[in-house]
């Protein structure tokens, strides 16, 4: 096993894993807190459109993936101004649109049928440098948010009603916090693919909060139990000849069932 980790396009996904780990801990508590899991897998699910054309068109995937989310975005948010509900719905609307436009352009336009699977769930073991370096990038300037805008996300999280009485900015902190899960999920899009982002940065921290008795706990732990879900499940693919994607997502299933189950009733 130590020298299937020797290749380079091994430790290239364990580099990425690490660096994905930091993501799923510094934001993967926010998505769960905030409840924002499916905005998550949905800005995801809006990329396919854009990573399909990014080949054909001879640009960066992850540019590609960020103009399609951003239209994502803007159509949401038009969508959904007339509350909560409207905005479930809006978001499940537009995720239905994404996938079915990914898949008709993928099959009709581009006949790109055999990369698909890879735009779905992602490739570990398939990472460019350039892949690295953006997902370093990313963790980075989640790090930065975290730390000058953590005040204001705590107070948005779990205090919402009164959040405005204590002077606390909402808007822009609020927009700052969405703007960094979308980055984070572009990031991972080369990683685990347009459906799987969420078994990085929601599926970790939604079995740690199960938990975790505070905001430090959640984020360390997320951190540190994606990371060993990440690797370990690299080394069932290597072994069994999978896919490292759906073999971290049925991992990570895994693990959130036993830990459900191990705390239930827990008050």
């Amino acid at each position: 096993m130590l020298s299937d980790f020797s290749a380079p396009y091994m430790q290239r996904a364990l580099l990425e894993i690490g660096l994905l780990a930091v993501l799923a801990g510094v934001l993967g508590g926010w998505i769960v807190l905030r409840r924002l899991a499916f905005f998550t897998h949905s800005v995801g699910t809006a990329a396919f459109p854009g990573l399909v054309v990014a080949l054909p068109w001879g640009i960066a995937p992850q540019l590609a993936a960020l103009v399609s989310a951003l239209g994502f975005a803007g159509a949401r948010e038009r969508l959904s101004r007339g509350g909560e509900r409207e905005e479930d719905a809006a978001t499940g609307i537009l995720l239905v649109a994404a996938l079915a436009l990914g898949s008709l352009l993928a099959s009709d336009v581009y006949r790109s049928g055999a990369g698909v699977d890879r735009l779905l769930f992602g490739t570990l073991i398939g990472l460019s440098d350039r892949d690295l370096v953006l997902t370093a990038v990313a963790a980075v300037l989640a790090l930065a948010a975290h730390a000058a805008l953590r005040r204001a996300w705590l107070a948005r999280a779990f205090d919402p009603d009164g959040v405005r009485a204590l002077g606390v900015a909402v808007a822009g902190p609020e927009r700052w916090l969405l703007i960094a899960v979308a980055g984070a999920v572009i990031v991972a899009l080369a990683a685990v693919g347009a459906l799987l982002v969420s078994v990085v940065l929601v599926v970790p921290a939604a079995t740690v909060r199960l938990v975790a008795p505070d905001l430090r706990s959640l984020q360390l732990g997320t951190g540190s139990l994606a990371a060993v879900e990440g690797v370990a499940a690299l080394v069932i693919a290597d072994a069994a000849n999978l896919s490292p994607g759906p073999a971290m997502a049925v991992l990570g299933g895994v693990v959130f069932g036993v830990v459900a189950l191990l705390t239930r009733g827990r008050t």
